[in-house]
Protein backbone atom coordinates (compact mmCIF):
# COMPACT_ATOMS: atom_id res chain seq x y z
CA UNK A 1 0.00 0.00 0.00
CA UNK A 2 1.09 3.68 -0.59
CA UNK A 3 1.86 5.52 1.96
CA UNK A 4 -0.08 8.39 2.88
CA UNK A 5 2.92 11.02 2.50
CA UNK A 6 3.47 9.67 -1.55
CA UNK A 7 -0.53 9.41 -1.95
CA UNK A 8 -0.52 13.32 -0.90
CA UNK A 9 2.11 14.49 -3.61
CA UNK A 10 1.39 12.78 -5.88
CA UNK A 11 -2.14 13.92 -6.21
CA UNK A 12 -1.37 17.35 -5.36
CA UNK A 13 1.24 17.63 -7.90
CA UNK A 14 -1.32 15.93 -10.75
CA UNK A 15 -3.55 18.92 -9.68
CA UNK A 16 -1.35 21.54 -10.10
CA UNK A 17 -0.16 19.97 -13.22
CA UNK A 18 -3.46 19.80 -14.99
CA UNK A 19 -5.00 23.49 -13.62
CA UNK A 20 -1.66 25.03 -14.90
CA UNK A 21 -2.24 23.05 -18.57
CA UNK A 22 -5.88 24.38 -18.20
CA UNK A 23 -4.08 27.81 -17.98
CA UNK A 24 -2.09 27.45 -20.67
CA UNK A 25 -4.86 26.07 -23.24
CA UNK A 26 -7.43 28.72 -22.20
CA UNK A 27 -4.61 31.47 -22.90
CA UNK A 28 -2.81 29.57 -26.09
CA UNK A 29 -5.66 31.67 -28.64
CA UNK A 30 -5.43 35.24 -26.79
CA UNK A 31 -2.74 37.56 -29.03
CA UNK A 32 -0.99 39.50 -26.28
CA UNK A 33 -3.24 42.31 -26.93
CA UNK A 34 -6.42 39.71 -25.77
CA UNK A 35 -4.22 38.32 -22.89
CA UNK A 36 -4.45 41.93 -21.07
CA UNK A 37 -8.06 43.32 -22.80
CA UNK A 38 -10.95 43.76 -20.31
CA UNK A 39 -13.69 43.12 -21.84
CA UNK A 40 -16.12 44.28 -18.73
CA UNK A 41 -16.36 47.12 -16.83
CA UNK A 42 -15.27 45.08 -13.64
CA UNK A 43 -13.38 42.38 -13.12
CA UNK A 44 -9.93 41.93 -14.60
CA UNK A 45 -7.72 40.77 -17.69
CA UNK A 46 -6.42 37.52 -18.17
CA UNK A 47 -2.90 38.30 -17.53
CA UNK A 48 -3.83 40.48 -14.95
CA UNK A 49 -5.28 36.89 -13.34
CA UNK A 50 -2.54 35.14 -14.14
CA UNK A 51 0.14 37.53 -12.44
CA UNK A 52 -2.11 37.22 -9.65
CA UNK A 53 -1.97 33.55 -9.17
CA UNK A 54 1.72 33.78 -9.68
CA UNK A 55 1.75 36.13 -6.76
CA UNK A 56 -0.23 33.78 -4.72
CA UNK A 57 1.94 30.82 -5.09
CA UNK A 58 5.24 32.03 -4.61
CA UNK A 59 3.89 33.88 -1.85
CA UNK A 60 1.52 31.32 -0.17
CA UNK A 61 3.63 28.32 -0.79
CA UNK A 62 7.18 29.79 -1.83
CA UNK A 63 7.81 32.64 0.73
CA UNK A 64 6.06 30.73 3.55
CA UNK A 65 6.48 27.18 2.96
CA UNK A 66 9.52 26.91 0.96
CA UNK A 67 11.49 29.67 2.29
CA UNK A 68 12.04 31.43 -1.12
CA UNK A 69 12.16 34.76 0.16
CA UNK A 70 9.36 36.13 -2.31
CA UNK A 71 7.98 39.14 -1.65
CA UNK A 72 4.60 39.61 -2.64
CA UNK A 73 2.80 43.12 -4.31
CA UNK A 74 -0.54 42.09 -4.38
CA UNK A 75 -2.06 45.60 -5.87
CA UNK A 76 0.49 45.80 -8.26
CA UNK A 77 -1.13 42.29 -9.46
CA UNK A 78 -3.87 43.88 -10.84
CA UNK A 79 -2.88 46.99 -12.07
CA UNK A 80 0.38 46.15 -13.56
CA UNK A 81 0.47 48.54 -16.66
CA UNK A 82 3.41 47.14 -17.98
CA UNK A 83 2.00 44.64 -20.11
CA UNK A 84 4.61 42.01 -19.89
CA UNK A 85 4.46 39.92 -22.49
CA UNK A 86 2.02 36.96 -22.77
CA UNK A 87 5.13 34.41 -22.99
CA UNK A 88 7.13 36.21 -20.14
CA UNK A 89 3.87 36.43 -18.11
CA UNK A 90 2.99 32.59 -18.81
CA UNK A 91 7.08 31.45 -18.13
CA UNK A 92 6.44 33.15 -14.66
CA UNK A 93 3.85 31.03 -14.27
CA UNK A 94 5.36 28.03 -15.24
CA UNK A 95 8.08 28.65 -12.99
CA UNK A 96 5.45 29.40 -9.90
CA UNK A 97 4.75 26.06 -10.93
CA UNK A 98 7.37 24.32 -10.28
CA UNK A 99 7.88 25.76 -7.24
CA UNK A 100 4.97 24.34 -6.09
CA UNK A 101 5.54 20.66 -7.32
CA UNK A 102 9.08 20.63 -5.70
CA UNK A 103 7.80 21.95 -2.47
CA UNK A 104 4.81 19.64 -2.66
CA UNK A 105 7.58 17.02 -3.21
CA UNK A 106 9.57 17.75 -0.57
CA UNK A 107 7.24 17.46 2.29
CA UNK A 108 7.23 14.94 4.79
CA UNK A 109 4.73 13.20 6.54
CA UNK A 110 5.22 15.55 9.41
CA UNK A 111 5.55 19.14 7.59
CA UNK A 112 2.02 18.70 5.94
CA UNK A 113 0.41 19.02 9.51
CA UNK A 114 3.25 21.83 10.35
CA UNK A 115 1.44 24.77 11.71
CA UNK A 116 0.56 27.22 9.00
CA UNK A 117 0.87 31.24 9.59
CA UNK A 118 0.60 34.31 6.81
CA UNK A 119 -0.72 37.64 5.91
CA UNK A 120 -4.25 36.62 4.45
CA UNK A 121 -4.27 33.28 5.15
CA UNK A 122 -6.76 31.04 7.41
CA UNK A 123 -5.14 27.87 7.01
CA UNK A 124 -4.05 25.83 10.02
CA UNK A 125 -1.49 24.07 8.64
CA UNK A 126 0.55 23.51 5.30
CA UNK A 127 -1.52 20.85 3.75
CA UNK A 128 -4.38 23.48 4.16
CA UNK A 129 -3.16 25.96 2.40
CA UNK A 130 -1.67 24.29 -0.70
CA UNK A 131 -4.82 23.09 -1.17
CA UNK A 132 -6.60 26.47 -0.88
CA UNK A 133 -4.07 27.59 -2.84
CA UNK A 134 -4.87 24.68 -5.69
CA UNK A 135 -8.86 25.34 -5.16
CA UNK A 136 -7.76 29.83 -5.48
CA UNK A 137 -5.90 28.39 -8.82
CA UNK A 138 -9.51 26.49 -9.98
CA UNK A 139 -11.62 29.70 -9.24
CA UNK A 140 -9.54 32.07 -11.17
CA UNK A 141 -9.57 29.35 -14.23
CA UNK A 142 -13.61 29.62 -14.60
CA UNK A 143 -13.09 34.06 -14.78
CA UNK A 144 -10.59 33.08 -17.36
CA UNK A 145 -12.77 30.89 -19.25
CA UNK A 146 -15.44 33.12 -19.20
CA UNK A 147 -12.80 35.93 -20.30
CA UNK A 148 -11.85 33.66 -23.29
CA UNK A 149 -15.28 33.41 -24.34
CA UNK A 150 -16.36 36.71 -24.27
CA UNK A 151 -12.81 38.14 -26.29
CA UNK A 152 -13.87 35.23 -28.59
CA UNK A 153 -17.14 36.72 -28.97
CA UNK A 154 -15.86 40.16 -29.53
CA UNK A 155 -13.69 39.03 -32.15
Amino acid sequence: MTDLKQTIASDLSARYKKLAGVVRDLASPLSDEQFWAKPFAFGNSFGHLILHLTGNLNYYIGAQIAGTGYVRDRPLEFSDATRPSKAEVLKKFDQAIEMVLATINSQSADDWSKEYAAVGADARDRFEMVLQCATHLHHHIGQMMYLGFELKRKG
